[in-house]
């Protein structure tokens, strides 16, 4: 059974990546990443974030210098319209796959819901 649910998971692999979200979002990262400076900036973003999110998921106090400093960054990356592009990508394809889950996981909430 494991064989079957690792074929079909490779198979839901290669569907995302024939939907428009999907390509929408890959010409979008495409994009933004042919601006050295911009792209650099969304790494620094990233790198913020997940530093961040370690630190909360470790029980760690995020500082108000930390926040305004991300705060900062995520003013400056909001403003470029090629992040502004990729973040609608993102939204596009996190819909799609919140879909697929609901779907997938109906079993399960029937399960629940008795």
């Amino acid at each position: 059974m494991a064989d079957k649910m690792q074929a079909l998971g490779e198979q839901m692999t290669q569907a995302l990546q024939e939907t428009d979200e999907f390509k929408a979002l890959k010409a979008a990262f495409a994009t933004m990443k042919e601006d050295d400076a911009t792209y650099k900036l969304f790494k620094r973003f990233q790198q913020i974030q997940m530093d961040l999110q370690q630190k909360q998921m470790a029980g760690q106090q995020v500082t108000d210098d930390e926040m305004s400093r991300a705060r900062d960054v995520a003013d400056q990356v909001a403003k470029i319209e090629a992040v502004k592009t990729l973040m609608d990508a993102e939204r596009g394809v996190n819909a799609l796959l919140n879909q697929l889950n609901q779907t997938i996981t109906q079993p399960i909430q029937d399960i629940y819901a008795g």
